[in-house]
């Protein structure tokens, strides 16, 4: 009897569904085809919405009800992401956080709604995290630990954290891989690939190939934890000299390419106000301590954090003396700053100080954006156009609260600009604005956006880069001492000003209790 090719054909596939159904523990979602088909499906309803809903039809003349129809598309699609980044764990989270995190540079519906996943990401079973301590570390939990708390203290993108002792009686935190994020990684990363490719073909206007170049490119370094350990000793190294900074030690005989254990580090989230209040730590030095590691990274070493959310940093009391302390968490990802990034941008920094839009433009071009310099200005500082090219600076305008509802209110115009701005510039500057926006949002959460501690310590950090790199291009005692009083002088007028805030943030309580 002869079988028909068909037959064949169909018997063959039930074979290769059963044997991926199998592979994935009867798991329908975790098989490749499925995960693919998901996004796939995502990716076409959000084109659609957009091309149908908002772009093919006749616009209102009313202009509020055309906010009200981009901001109800924005809220559709951010919806959909959420879904699919649920659904498929693993790298879509990550995309999602990455997403979440650029702030005042995305519409305000994506960020809220992404913004979830930076600390309720869906977790693993424990049966799983036990399985691959074991296969990683080649025993039994029990052998290792004297106790191993089941519920884990936190779950992200790519592994999850618990609460554990060592024999020793350390108290250690141990994080683990979910089990089905190394096997999904190539699959996801180039379904990403093809859907923003599809992307860029409906939308011409909007660049995301960044988004899935960076993903492909960072994420095998994201999924060593060896490499994160060794990024935490060399961070810990390079600030030593901050004693209010802990880099939790890594216990590198329990430690292995899916599971790292470190020190255990106690405390609140960095923008956690009730807790801060609770504990009687002040906001103020919290924002200052916050704005000082990230200059220090940037413009010092230029090794820098590349995952700034504030659940990557810790607060709390140190227990030895008391005293306020940063703990810096999750190390998978770093970006090394070239010196010349390190120059352009810090004279970037100087010109928006100063209200030098000659010198905004120029630099802005070195950096790659052309002549979209003052929409890069805004989305470096987050502060209004007008208020940057204003007489005064934005050293001395204020952020008011009408200027930054305005900014999350049109950022959503300029999406095709401000994703042609992404796609352009050095791939470190997309981790610069993702650190901007961490500051200010640990700044708005904390209540201290009037103090500007974070930029006046980023204006202090830039200048001295600045007119340390001029003054090695001297080659006269003049040209060496000129750079140096300017450098003095541009010093001493933002510590000035730094004083002129701290004044107006004593006396305007009093005033408004006597008038």
């Amino acid at each position: 009897m002869r079988i028909k090719p068909r037959w064949l054909i169909l018997g063959a596939s039930a074979a290769a569904v059963t044997y991926s159904l199998a592979d994935n523990k009867w798991n329908v979602n975790a098989i490749g085809i499925v995960r693919f088909g998901r996004a796939a499906y995502t990716a076409a309803a959000i084109s659609a919405d957009y091309k149908f809903r908002v772009y093919g039809r006749q616009m209102p003349d009313d202009p509020e009800e055309v906010k009200y129809l981009w901001s109800s598309a924005h809220r559709r699609s951010a919806e959909r992401l959420l879904d699919l980044a649920k659904a498929n764990k693993g790298v879509f989270i990550k995309v999602g956080q990455h997403l979440g995190a650029l702030d005042y540079l995305l519409p305000p519906e994506y960020i809220e709604t992404l913004r979830v996943l930076h600390s309720h990401a869906p977790s693993s079973p424990l049966q799983d995290v036990l399985q691959v301590i074991k296969e990683d570390l080649q025993n039994d939990t029990d052998k290792i630990f004297k106790k191993f708390d089941p519920e884990p203290l936190g779950a992200a993108s790519l592994a999850q954290v618990y609460k554990a002792e060592l024999k020793t009686g350390e108290i250690v935190a141990v994080k683990v891989q979910h089990r089905d994020v190394l096997p999904h990684s190539t699959v996801d990363i180039k379904t990403m690939e093809v859907l923003t490719q599809i992307a860029a073909w409906i939308f011409p206007d909007f660049k995301l190939l960044w988004l899935a170049e960076e993903t492909k490119r960072n994420l095998p370094n994201e999924l060593n934890f060896i490499h994160e350990g060794q990024n935490a000793d060399r961070v810990r190294s390079l600030t030593a000299d901050c004693d209010w900074l802990m880099v939790p030690k890594i216990y590198w005989e329990f430690s292995a390419k899916r599971v790292l254990t470190m020190e255990f580090c106690e405390g609140g989230q960095i923008n956690d106000l009730k807790y801060l209040d609770e504990h009687n730590i002040n906001t103020k030095e919290v924002c200052e301590k916050l704005g000082l590691l990230y200059a220090d990274m940037i413009f010092n070493h230029g090794f820098v954090h590349c995952d700034p959310h504030p659940g990557n940093i810790i607060i709390r009391k140190r227990p030895r003396d008391n005293e306020v302390e940063l703990c810096l968490l999750d190390h998978g990802l770093y970006t090394t700053l070239s010196d010349e990034f390190r120059y352009s941008y810090s004279q970037l920094w100087l010109s928006i100080i100063n209200s030098d839009v000659d010198g905004i433009k120029k630099h802005s071009i070195d950096l790659g954006v052309g002549e979209m310099y003052g929409l890069f200005a805004c989305m470096v500082t987050g502060r209004s156009w007008e208020s940057i090219a204003s007489k005064d600076g934005i050293t001395k305008v204020k952020l008011t609260k009408d200027e930054e509802n305005a900014i999350r209110k049109n950022v959503g115009s300029y999406l095709p600009q401000i994703s042609d701005i992404l796609a352009r510039v050095p791939k470190p500057m997309i981790l610069i604005f993702k650190t901007n926006d961490l500051i200010r949002g640990v700044e708005a959460a904390l209540k201290n956006q009037k103090s500007m501690y974070s930029f006046m310590t980023m204006s202090k950090f830039c200048t001295r880069a600045v007119y340390k790199e001029r003054r090695k291009k001297c080659d006269t005692y003049y040209c060496y001492f000129k750079y140096k009083l300017i450098e003095t002088m541009t010093l001493a007028k933002i510590s000035l000003f730094q004083l002129f805030l701290w004044l107006r943030t004593v006396i305007d309580p009093v005033l408004s209790i006597v008038l």
